[in-house]
C-alpha cells in the first residue's frame, strides 16, 4: 500500500498558491514533490524543498509523481488531464472540471481505461455554511423542502481584461468560476433535476463574458435558484431555505479562503470557525408564535478533501469527488446556456454512471 503521495502541482497562480499549496504540504501523507512555476522562482521561497519545474511535461515525465493537479486556466484542463492519465498519473483537475460535456466524457473514459482516479477539485462542499445546509435538509428541520436559493456575489467593477477569466476566447465566465461550485452544492444536496431554466448575461461596461446569472433547477417537488454577480457591494443572504415546517437563512461566507490568503496553516486550533454573527437563523412556528433559533456554523474543513482522496488513492474508494460529478456539472452548465440563448426550459437527460 502507498503511504504518501508524491504530488506534482501544474501551477503556481491563485488556487495553487492559496488552496493546494498550503492543504497538501501540512498533510502527512502528502509530499508536494514538484511545482510548475512558468517564469519565477517564488514558490521556493515557501516551499524550498519542492522541485521547481518550468513545463508541464516535466511532471509527466518523473515517474516518482503520483498525482498532477490541473489547477490552470480552464481552456487547458482537458488537455493537461488527458495528458497526465495517458502517463499514468491519477489527476485532480481545478473546477471547473473542463469546457464542454464532451471533454468530460473523454476523461472520464480514460480514467476508467487506465485504472486511474480522476476527481475534481470542489472545494466549496467543505464550506462550513454548506455542510450547516446539509445537515439542516439531511434532518428534514424545515419539514418538507420547496424552495432552496443560493448566492454567490462578488463585487468586481472593473473588468480585468488581462486576466484569462474575463476573456472571451478562454470560454469562461462566471457560471463556470462561481456557478460551478453552487451547481455542486445543489447536486450534491438533491441530485440532478428534470430541467434547467436560465438567464445569462453581461453587466458590467466591456465585458466580454457573463457575469451574472440566475439559474433554476426544477425537481418534482422542489424549486432551486441558483445566482451569481459581478455587481453585488453588499451581499445578501447567502442561502435561504423555505420548508413546509419553517425557514433558515444564513448570511456571510467560509472564513477559510481569507485564512489562506493571510497565511494561516490550514488544520491549526480554531480553524474553519466562523464568527457567531454570521449564524443563520432558523425560523418556524409554534402555537401561533413566530419562534427564530441561531443555528451554529458547522467549522469549514477544506482539507478534508485530501485526507479523503488518499483513502481513496491507497484503497480504491470512490473519491470524494468524480469524474461523473463533474460530467453532471458541465450538463447543467450547457443547460443553462442554451437555455439562456434560446429563451427556453431545457430537459436533462438521465446519464448512465
Amino acid at each position: 500500500m502507498i503511504n504518501k503521495i508524491r504530488v506534482g502541482l501544474a501551477s503556481f497562480g491563485m488556487s495553487g498558491k492559496i488552496f493546494h499549496a498550503p492543504l497538501l504540504a501540512h498533510r502527512n501523507d502528502y509530499i508536494l514533490s514538484h511545482i510548475i512555476e512558468r517564469s519565477t522562482d517564488y514558490a521556493a521561497s515557501i516551499y524550498p524543498h519542492v522541485r521547481i519545474g518550468r513545463t508541464f511535461e516535466e511532471l509527466l515525465n518523473n515517474s516518482d509523481i503520483d498525482l498532477v493537479i490541473v489547477n490552470t486556466p480552464d481552456h487547458t484542463h482537458f488537455e493537461f488531464a488527458r495528458l497526465a492519465l495517458e502517463h499514468g498519473k491519477h489527476v485532480v483537475v481545478e473546477k471547473p472540471f473542463t469546457q464542454t460535456v464532451g471533454q468530460a466524457r473523454i476523461l472520464t473514459k480514460l480514467a476508467r481505461e487506465k485504472n486511474k482516479l480522476l476527481s475534481v477539485f470542489h472545494n466549496r462542499r467543505w464550506d462550513g455554511d454548506f455542510l450547516t445546509v446539509q445537515d439542516i435538509v439531511r434532518q428534514k428541520k424545515l419539514g418538507r423542502l420547496v424552495e432552496f436559493i443560493s448566492h454567490y456575489d462578488r463585487y468586481r467593477p472593473i473588468v480585468q481584461h488581462s486576466s484569462w477569466k474575463e476573456q472571451s476566447m478562454s470560454g469562461t465566465g462566471l457560471l463556470y468560476n462561481l456557478g460551478s461550485h453552487m451547481i455542486d452544492q445543489a447536486l450534491v444536496l438533491f441530485g440532478m433535476p428534470d430541467a434547467v431554466t436560465a438567464h445569462l448575461k453581461i453587466i458590467r461596461q466591456q465585458a466580454e463574458v457573463d457575469d451574472w446569472y440566475e439559474v433554476r433547477l426544477h425537481y418534482p417537488d422542489l424549486s432551486v435558484r441558483l445566482n451569481g454577480s459581478y455587481l453585488v457591494p453588499e451581499a445578501g443572504p447567502r442561502y435561504v431555505l423555505h420548508g413546509t415546517e419553517g425557514s433558515f437563512i444564513k448570511s456571510g461566507i467560509d472564513p477559510q479562503e481569507d485564512e489562506l490568503k493571510k497565511g494561516t496553516i490550514p488544520g491549526g486550533p480554531g480553524w474553519g470557525l466562523e464568527n457567531e454573527k454570521w449564524q443563520g437563523t432558523l425560523i418556524s412556528e409554534e402555537n401561533g408564535a413566530q419562534i427564530r433559533n441561531k443555528i451554529p456554523t458547522a467549522p469549514g474543513n477544506y482539507g478534508a478533501y485530501y485526507d479523503s482522496l488518499w483513502n481513496s488513492l491507497t484503497n480504491g474508494s470512490e473519491p470524494p469527488v468524480t469524474g461523473l460529478d463533474g460530467l453532471r456539472n458541465l450538463i447543467i452548465i450547457e443547460a443553462a446556456q442554451r437555455s439562456s440563448a434560446e429563451r427556453k426550459t431545457i430537459d436533462i437527460p438521465k446519464i448512465e454512471s
